[in-house]
């Protein structure tokens, strides 16, 4: 059997990551055949340095809206052109690093098993002290392992399921891998999360902004996955328990106590603080205060991001992506 390099594509997507792409790439030129780069509307010189490493280049076209999806569709169809023999594509977002052993070892993982399209590993933040914020991250890469429902933007994918499935859908804003795995499983396929080094992710979140950013995509991304998933036999949409936290603790409870207010006692309305400190207190007994605080901003923040997404869709247009960087 040839090595995994010989087998894999790599597909690398990024936009204005700097250091963090030049690493990505160097991770990856000695570990895959051929190694594709999409870019998304850079303005720091990413497209030029990846060419100097190696990489084909994709600059995606502007006048259509961009989003991760949309990139690793491309940067996908590119690889099939360019190699149509490979049996295997990792993607990579590009503020990533491939661990050594990484592709070695998830190539042989699909190798033995024939019934598995996708496989992911352990990815970890690379400065998690450098700030509350990427140490929530951190803690959130922290996934169970074995058999799982969906991957995350890193993962090693057998080409020929990919295929299959009819890839990643490019309208998706975020949560296209757990769409994308959806479809793959109902097509009979199953998905696997090693507990091996997989990537290194350089977060570089310093500020609150950009989790409030990074937390309405999320919750764009949730409402977009459930509206597309909504409907489907077997299985309840996509992210509805998320949908469901952010619309009752963000939407539902502050609204209720301002109603309760108005037609009832005015004193009613500290049922909202009393109710979001107590589950705050709960959360931090059992994650800590910065995770818990996070947590409670974070859910208003993705209702903010499932509205914009409803408002996007009644205006017939679901728009471009959402960055936080």
């Amino acid at each position: 059997m040839a090595d995994a390099a010989t087998r894999t594509g790599a597909v690398v997507i990024g936009r204005n990551e700097g250091e963090r792409l030049l690493r990505c790439l160097a991770s990856l030129r000695r570990l895959a055949e051929r190694l594709i780069y999409v870019d998304s509307a850079s303005s720091d010189g990413s497209a030029d340095a990846a060419r100097r490493l190696g990489a084909d280049v994709i600059v995606l076209d502007m006048a259509r809206p961009f989003t991760a999806a949309r990139a690793r569709a491309e940067g996908f169809a590119r690889l099939e052109a360019l190699a149509p023999e490979a049996e295997y594509v990792m993607f990579v977002d590009g503020d990533c690093e491939v661990e050594s052993g990484w592709l070695d070892a998830a190539a042989e993982f699909l190798d033995d098993r024939h019934d598995f399209a996708v496989v992911c590993g352990r990815r970890r933040e690379r400065s998690p002290d450098a700030s509350r914020y990427n140490a929530l991250a951190d803690s959130e890469w922290n996934t169970p392992t074995g058999e799982t429902a969906a991957c995350g933007g890193d993962a090693m994918m057998r080409c020929a399921a990919l295929r299959e499935a009819g890839g990643f859908d490019p309208a998706m804003i975020a949560g296209e891998e757990p769409e994308l795995c959806r479809r793959l499983r109902a097509g009979g396929w199953r998905i696997m999360r090693l507990d091996v080094p997989m990537t290194i992710h350089d977060a570089a979140m310093t500020r609150l902004g950009q989790w409030w950013r990074r937390a309405v995509r999320s919750g764009f991304g949730y409402a977009q996955a459930w509206h597309r998933t909504r409907g489907v036999r077997g299985e309840a949409p996509l992210y509805r328990r998320e949908l469901g936290r952010a619309a009752v603790w963000a939407g539902l409870l502050p609204l209720a106590a301002v109603l309760l207010a108005l037609l009832v006692r005015p004193g009613l309305v500290l049922l909202w603080p009393l109710a979001a400190a107590a589950q705050y207190l709960r959360m931090a007994r059992r994650d800590g205060h910065d995770a818990a605080a996070l947590a409670a901003i974070g859910k208003y923040a993705e209702l903010a991001g499932a509205l914009r997404y409803f408002l996007r869709t009644l205006r017939g247009s679901a728009g471009g992506t959402i960055t936080y960087k």
